[in-house]
């Protein structure tokens, strides 16, 4: 089900989404949409990646996942931008 709502973007914003949809990338809300997907899965992801820096597996090679996961969460979460 979707929801209407009435909201504010900055010029730079409303330029881009109208690019976008102009470009063939659906309508404003489509392209609105798919950014707030992407922004919640940026956060999950961010979200599991501290867990697994949290959480070593001795089952797994985890020593070196959980060094590089600790080392390495706040890329994950800026590549998935």
């Amino acid at each position: 089900m979707a929801q209407q709502m009435t909201i504010r973007v900055d010029d730079e914003a409303a330029a881009f989404v109208d690019r976008a949809s102009k470009a063939g990338e659906g309508s404003r809300a489509d392209v609105i949409n798919r950014a707030l997907q992407r922004e919640m899965r940026r956060r999950l992801a961010i979200a599991d990646a501290a867990i697994y820096a949290e959480n070593a597996d001795p089952d797994l090679e985890s020593d070196a996942y959980e060094a590089w996961t600790r080392a390495n969460a706040d890329i994950v979460g800026r590549d998935l931008d």
